[in-house]
């Protein structure tokens, strides 16, 4: 999701955090520079560098081994466990989509409406609403997609019948965990239990509606209510519009992303081989959207593509490396801190018995690859590969049932991680706290920090 105004609109376009699309249309029956060194020293900037950037090479490790070894390794699924699962919380990337926008100056893949039905198996009963269970709030930057039509007459950026079908299979596969293998979930939806919050995008919603469908298999006891915010005061991407500061540093680090001399090169020669014309501004997330797209679907590519597909895989994740930049702790912070903090506090609340939804079980978080990307490199086990649709990032929350002691256990797509500063995968809450205490931000440190611009200029 790039920053706003800062940008041309093809840079706006090359990152899928800020982007949103045809709305629903059918919704379910700061200063010194002293100030602002105090402020990042409150948040964390200078703390040890014991968990800087060099945790985030740690790589995912499937973790039987690492549980054996650990003499703190919960085993939910064995009747005699004396750990008990407490809470789960999943972030995940929304499904196949069209396109953000197709490659200029090339074959021009039919992105017709047909694509886009959705499978009868994933209609649901929901409702769309403000955090506060009020009507939706309005989402500016969709109309704005609504006046692009891709060939074919769709809109870009619209969940697809595969994207549906994506996250209707991640839903079976949550049922399968926390339903049949694990006694933990009602086998119908209750919103005592399940919490689904959206970005108010309508690929997030649809996509959340999908994984909701297939996690209850359809059966629910009342209708879904799918919850959204209006876009200054998202947390579930990193909020350009919402937070000076970001918009400011981001803007830049865009702008730079494209002209660094290795990917300008790739860049220059990739153009030259797709016959594309100088005056067209493109970049390597915009290309390996197109063609991931293209790839998904079973729709020609330009037979270029084929040679360079790797090349473009890695630039496009350079890039995204470089507008996050995770080396200096701050930017981290300012993209994904107060979405850390809440996930945080969902944990604490759990435990100490404070939630106002006691019953609650389970937080659904429909969200973007710009969302997960950060996320994990905060959790230090990003992989340097881009999340592909439907990706997700489980936190559980186990608890010894006699001393009370919490852990907490982190999986990317089905693959249990080893977070950096955690003794086991099953990681004592303490640690995994202190993990990520570098990152998380409460939203009254996060406005703080963001409304400090002074000496900063906009680009």
């Amino acid at each position: 999701m790039s920053p706003s105004s800062g940008f041309s609109a093809d840079s706006r376009r090359s990152s899928e955090a800020w982007t949103s699309f045809a709305p629903v249309v059918d919704i379910h029956p700061t200063k010194k520079n002293t100030t602002m060194r105090n402020l990042w020293t409150k948040a964390g900037v200078f703390s040890s560098v014991s968990i800087a950037f060099g945790s985030m090479l740690w790589s995912q490790k499937k973790t039987d081994s690492d549980q054996a070894a650990s003499s703190c390794t919960p085993a939910d699924t064995k009747p005699s466990s004396p750990y008990e699962l407490k809470l789960v919380q999943v972030l995940f990337r929304h499904g196949a989509r069209t396109p953000l926008k197709s490659i200029p100056d090339v074959m021009e893949a039919q992105w017709v409406p047909t694509l886009l039905e959705p499978p009868a198996h994933t209609h649901i009963n929901y409702v769309v609403t403000d955090l506060l269970g009020g009507p939706r709030p309005s989402a500016p930057v969709e109309d704005s997609y609504r006046r692009n039509i891709l060939t074919g007459g769709t809109f870009p950026g619209q969940l697809t019948t595969v994207g549906m079908q994506q996250l209707y299979e991640l839903g079976k596969r949550l049922r399968r965990k926390y339903v049949e293998e694990i006694p933990f979930l009602s086998s119908t939806f209750s919103p005592a239990e399940v919490y689904v919050r959206s970005t108010n995008i309508v690929r997030t919603i649809e996509s959340a509606k999908c994984l909701v469908a297939g996690l209850f298999q359809q059966k629910q006891k009342e209708i879904v209510h799918i919850l959204t915010t209006e876009a200054e005061s998202e947390i579930l991407y990193p909020n350009y519009h919402g937070c000076k500061l970001l918009k400011i540093l981001g803007s830049h680090r865009w702008a730079e992303s494209s002209t660094l001399p290795d990917i300008a090169a790739d860049l220059q020669s990739i153009q030259n081989e797709l016959g594309i014309a100088a005056h067209q501004h493109i970049d390597f997330i915009l290309i390996r959207d197109d063609m991931v797209a293209r790839e998904t679907h079973g729709l020609p590519c330009p037979p270029v593509l084929d040679t360079w597909r790797n090349k473009v895989e890695q630039r496009a994740v350079d890039m995204i490396c470089h507008v996050y930049e995770p080396s200096k702790r701050e930017n981290l912070q300012l993209c994904v801190g107060p979405l850390l903090h809440t996930l945080l506090g969902n944990l604490e609340e759990k435990l100490q018995g404070t939630s106002s939804e006691p019953n609650r079980k389970l937080f659904l978080y429909s969200a973007h690859d710009t969302t997960l990307i950060p996320c994990l490199m905060a959790l230090g086990v990003f992989d340097m590969r881009w999340p592909p649709y439907a990706a997700d990032i489980t936190l559980e929350l186990h608890q010894h049932r006699q001393t009370k002691e919490a852990f907490v256990k982190v999986s990317y797509i089905d693959q249990d991680q080893l977070i950096p500063g955690c003794s086991g995968v099953y990681c004592p809450l303490q640690e995994f706290k202190q993990a990520l205490s570098a990152y998380s931000l409460s939203s009254e440190l996060y406005q703080s920090l963001c409304n400090n611009t002074e000496g900063l200029t906009e680009p």
